[in-house]
């Protein structure tokens, strides 16, 4: 493993595992607060009890979720120097607003959890509001970070020099608000899958019915809309990549010759030596529309784009195909839960749904992981797209490749030891949570 490559998978590991953290810290602070809010309205003690579970979720995820993220933050400046020697001062600005936002959340984060009948009653439930709130924003503004590096703005790059920096630009740059709108639905759909799951898991044990399926319903319509959402905003995220990105465009799709009324390819074998796909179905003048909304425009293939600066094609596709696979059954289930709701209410307490909800658990994380790996991969060669190569940026530092087992083994530990917590939170609910009101 040569430097180049130990950099990147250790970025790869650190963001892998940051993005998890980072998506159930942006969103579950949202299910305490519907739930917190039903406790207030309704003085059933239930909604309640769930509040005061999930908190303390949001408090282990915020505290692994810091810890990552500083270490992504310290891996920047090590492991990319050129990178930041002249990224830094361009797109620093959304970084410091985003330290303040967490600050902020941390701040509310305490007057939550310790304020429990010290305040109002809604001021107390104002400040999980603003927990979510500032969690929301900190990704967003780390987003508009990544979409810079995809569509560099507020600056003039002359002879190779970073001239007449506007950081405002920089921030809203051309790509983040498709890029911020894509990944904050779904982190919903993420979180809300994954959390309906384990309580559905509970409900299938017979656990403590009453406290899990409040939990499950709360979460699964925030993960079920999200889910049928998430198709609008993918739309907008393709046809931004098409004009900004087509390399990436051609890699995600395996699309290695320049055509109109191009071909919408599901699954398939990239053979990049002979430039073709096998074994794909092929779906005629649906990647135009998809690109450009017109089903005969013509849609940039590799071939019109130098082999040098041609993403890593198979990568890109396998994981843009697992994406939106991912995504399409996430909205099937999202389909036949609402079918429940209004119109098949007996379904709600049938085992096959709770069963399909349990096995669709891991599917919003695995789509989340997938379309980062689109994201970065599809980029290659470049850190900066079109202005600077990855290799250009990789620090001189010899050794890196012990730095990434290092921190390999530091991920691993973390999540042995966050998975630790959560299950004996979950099997704790009776004792600690499930609890009747106070006479």
């Amino acid at each position: 493993m040569d430097d180049i490559i130990a950099a990147r998978s250790q970025m790869a590991l650190s963001l892998g595992f940051h993005i998890v953290f980072s998506c159930i810290g942006m969103v579950m602070p949202f299910f305490m607060a519907v739930s917190h809010f039903y406790w207030l309205k309704t003085n059933n003690v239930v909604y309640k009890n769930v509040t005061k579970a999930w908190s303390k979720g949001v408090a282990i995820f915020f505290a692994t979720g810091a810890v990552s993220g500083t270490v992504l933050s310290f891996e920047l400046g090590l492991l990319w120097p050129e990178f930041m020697k002249h990224a830094g001062p361009i797109f620093g600005m959304p970084f410091s607003l985003e330290g303040t936002a967490f600050f902020i959340e941390a701040i509310a984060l305490g007057f939550f959890l310790y304020g429990w009948d010290r305040f109002n009653k809604w001021f107390h439930w104002f400040t999980g509001v603003i927990v979510g709130v500032s969690g929301l924003a900190s990704g967003i503004l780390v987003v508009a970070a990544n979409a810079w590096m995809n569509s560099p703005a507020g600056f003039d790059f002359v002879d190779g020099k970073y001239l007449n920096v506007d950081p405002i630009a920089a921030m809203f740059n051309d790509a983040w608000f498709s890029q911020a709108l894509h990944m904050t639905v779904a982190a919903f759909v993420a979180t809300g899958f994954a959390v309906a799951g384990v309580h559905a898991l509970m409900i299938l044990k017979g656990q403590n019915i009453l406290f899990h399926t409040k939990s499950f319903t709360i979460a699964a319509i925030f993960g079920c809309v999200a889910a049928l959402l998430q198709p609008l905003s993918g739309d907008i995220s393709a046809k931004d990549v098409a004009k900004r990105q087509p390399a990436k465009l051609a890699a995600m799709e395996a699309h290695f010759h320049t055509e109109k009324s191009a071909s919408l390819i599901v699954g398939g074998i990239p053979d990049e030596k002979n430039k073709r796909v096998d074994y794909a179905v092929k779906l005629p003048g649906f990647l135009s529309f998809l690109a450009h909304g017109d089903f005969k425009s013509e849609v940039k293939g590799l071939d019109s784009i130098p082999e040098e600066n041609h993403p890593p094609v198979a990568i890109t596709h396998y994981a843009f195909q697992i994406m939106v696979g991912m995504g399409m059954l996430m909205m099937l289930v999202s389909v036949l839960y609402f079918t429940a709701l209004w119109k098949k209410k007996h379904w709600l307490t049938s085992r096959w749904l709770l069963k399909l909800f349990v096995t669709a658990t891991p599917l919003g994380f695995i789509a989340v992981e997938a379309g980062w790996t689109v994201t970065e991969v599809g980029r290659q060669p470049w850190i900066i797209n079109g202005i600077m190569r990855t290799a250009d940026a990789v620090t001189p530092m010899p050794g890196i490749v012990y730095s990434f087992y290092i921190f390999s083994g530091v991920y691993i530990s973390l999540a042995i030891i966050v998975i630790f917590m959560l299950y004996r939170q979950i099997k704790m609910v009776g004792k600690l949570y499930d609890l009747p009101a106070k006479k």
